[in-house]
This record gives C-alpha cells, structure tokens and sequence, in this order.
C-alpha cells in the first residue's frame, strides 16, 4: 500500500487545494493508459460532518475538480491528455493507507497482492476475508473457506471494502 513516487507528487500537489474545499483527501489513483491517463481523486467528508451525517455532495466533487483543475494547470504533473475524475469513495471504498484499513477491523475486505502468497491450494494473489487484525506492518484475514492469512502492507497492491447490506 505505499504509493508510488507519481502519487505521492500528485498528492502532496494537491492536497492544499482539496483542503481549500472543505473535504479530506482520501486517497488518488492515476493510470496511465496509453495516450490518456486517468486521475482518480477521491474525497470524503470531514470527521465533524460526517459525524453529523452529512455526506459528500455534487457540489463537493464539482468544487475539487475545478481547483484541482487549476493546480494541474499551472503545474502540469502529468505529461500528456488527462482524465480527471473526482468522486467520493462509495460504499465500497478503496483503502490506501493504514490507517484508512484499520478504521475497517471486523469488516469484508478485498485485497489484490502484489504477489502470490500460501502455497499448493492456497497460494493466491486475490484474498477476500474478514480484516480481523492492523499492526504496524501487516493486517490479519480470514477468508470463508477459513484460511488465515497475515499480510504485509507492502505487498498489497490494491485493497477496498466489501458491501455488505
């Protein structure tokens, strides 16, 4: 789960500017796909709002990609056309930090491994179980079929909610 040196830029860019919106950064994807590049930003409402049930809006994402928009103007990170988009992170959010996965212990995640891990049967790249365990570096999954497994934050490369009604 640590981003890349292209994130972390794009990050610590802008940052300044969702924050001058009134939302959280809660995390960037960026894809480059051939001649467009996808930038993915996601945001959520501050602790004190979403405290008194309010939600990120339209209006929110409308706000961040115009500032946003501007930053990336001025500084030009990403070499080439672009495609950004701006929403929140939904009921099946994606997780990029520790700290984002901790809040999460006891729920259904989804974890895509930069490599395999377990091995003849077991061996996968793809865990889904239930997030019973953050320390420092590694989270522990039980998956249904109750497999136990101890996962290094470095080794994963994408990881996100389960919706569960």
């Amino acid at each position: 789960m640590k981003p890349s040196s292209k994130i972390a830029e794009l990050t610590e860019l802008i940052a300044p500017a969702v924050a001058a919106c009134g939302v959280d950064l809660w995390g960037i994807e960026f894809m480059p796909q051939g001649r467009k590049s996808l930038l993915r930003i996601y945001i959520e409402s501050l602790p004190e709002n979403r405290a008194a049930g309010e939600h990120v809006t339209i209006e929110d994402c409308s706000a961040v990609n115009h500032q946003v928009s501007g930053v990336l103007d001025v500084h030009d990170p990403i070499a080439g056309e672009y495609v950004l988009e701006v929403s929140s992170p939904g009921f099946d959010r994606p997780l990029f930090t520790r700290e984002q996965v901790a809040a999460y212990v006891g729920e259904t995640i989804n974890l895509r491994l930069i490599h395999a891990i377990g091995s003849g049967d077991t061996k996968r790249r793809k865990v889904v179980g239930r997030l019973t365990c953050v320390g420092e570096d590694s989270m522990t999954v039980i998956t249904e079929d109750k497999l136990e497994f101890n996962i290094a934050f470095d080794s994963v490369d994408k990881a996100h909610l389960v919706y569960e009604d």
